[in-house]
């Protein structure tokens, strides 16, 4: 079996996408003979587009034998539906989500129902499959494989790292930590969380933040404020753009929250274990977003893989990577009532039990392995299915 991978979600770019990518790609070697076509960031993003078509028939010509293809997203898919030249193979897309549900008319109503022209459709969640099908996706085209997970997250429970930690971030070492991680985008729900939960929490709770954040307004952030109120918006989804950031940078400096937040930045991955490990509950506090979805919720499985109490909004793909009671607790979305009593009801005397049983789970259920073993499963039915006329 050979098979040509195209992805513009690659490393040495960073994301959860990128990590996807690369653990099918390199893990898919020990099924198959792999070839790939990647964004790695020497051109533009335009010149990688515009070139693909010729790069692919290039490939197949110097590799005959290759018989299955695959896009990493639905944006990429979506540029290759009007390719040329090598309609004879099998083809596969991966929806993450946002792929699924972007609020464009022209793309809703015209481009994705063509994706049944690709042989199979895969979905990273449930909820991403359902989104598809239910905006015309063929059901029986569709299959659903997880994400997996990097198992070399650890517990990391070193008292003296955890010190020094919180010395080098001037962090309250004797408060509870709560922990959040992520892109400062609206679906999160950082600055909902900061207004609506925060207040209603004892004294003795502080909220830790990693991931980038950018304190001063930057020059594309003024031009996007030109644009107009809908084309602000698509721009803000399609290139992912912090969408939450001006308001947590207001919510850090107002009196009434700084004392309760510490925003940390983006932080090695060493230190982020520190910070998991050492955590009284690792949240993921998403709210619904109109035109926006969680296509799965990775970082909610490298926390629990770091043996944190996981809490997170029972929404969209999350609900695949976090099992009410096996790996972490459902949370209603939007509800603040229902989080404070979801942080604050907790037994001490069964926390570390539960915890190890949770991250027990995880492991058991996700891994990069079990996730290109899904895949080659796919691809080996796809490639003993003979191709139909492309009409």
């Amino acid at each position: 079996m050979e098979i040509l991978f195209v992805s513009h979600k690659y490393p040495p770019a960073t994301g959860g996408m990128e990590k996807q990518s690369y653990e099918l790609i390199e893990g898919m070697r020990a099924h198959a003979t792999v070839r790939k076509i990647v964004y790695t960031g020497e051109e533009s993003y335009l010149q990688f587009f515009r070139k693909l078509n010729g790069r692919i028939l290039t490939m197949i010509h110097r590799y005959p034998q290759i018989s299955v293809i695959h896009f990493n997203d639905g944006l990429i898919a979506t540029m290759s539906l009007w390719h040329v030249g090598y309609k004879h193979l099998r083809s596969v897309v991966t929806f993450h989500g946002l792929d699924v549900v972007f609020p464009l008319k022209i793309y809703q109503r015209f481009i994705l129902p063509r994706f049944n022209r690709y042989d199979h459709i895969v979905a990273v969640s449930r909820a991403t499959a359902t989104a598809a099908i239910c905006r015309g996706i063929d059901a029986k085209k569709v299959s659903v494989i997880p994400n997996g997970i990097d198992h070399q997250w650890k517990p990391e429970n070193n008292k003296v790292a955890w010190i020094q930690f919180c010395r080098k971030y001037q962090l309250p070492a004797h408060k509870k930590m709560l922990v959040t991680l992520g892109r400062p985008v609206k679906r999160k729900g950082f600055s909902w969380f900061i207004r609506e939960v925060l207040p209603m929490l004892p004294e003795d709770y502080h909220l830790a933040m990693a991931g980038p954040l950018s304190k001063k307004p930057s020059k594309a952030d003024k031009w996007i404020a030109r644009l107009p109120k809908r084309w602000q918006m698509l721009y803000i989804l399609f290139m992912g753009y912090p969408s939450d950031q001006a308001a947590i940078c207001s919510l850090l400096n107002d009196p009434r929250y700084a004392d309760k937040i510490t925003h940390l930045g983006k932080l090695p991955a060493e230190e982020l274990r520190i910070l998991l490990s050492h955590s009284e509950a690792f949240l993921m506090p998403n709210i619904p977003v109109e035109g926006d979805m969680e296509g799965f919720g990775l970082v909610c499985l490298e926390a629990s893989a770091c043996g944190a109490w996981v809490l997170a909004s029972a929404i969209e793909g999350i609900t695949d990577a976090i099992q009410h009671q096996k790996n972490g607790i459902q949370v209603e979305p939007q509800n603040a009532q229902a989080w404070v009593r979801a942080i604050q009801d907790r037994k001490s005397d069964q926390d570390q039990q539960l915890r190890d049983t949770y991250r027990a789970y995880t492991l058991r259920q996700f891994s990069w392995e079990k996730m290109v073993d899904d895949y080659a499963s796919l691809f080996r039915a796809l490639k003993g299915i003979k191709k139909e006329a492309t009409k």
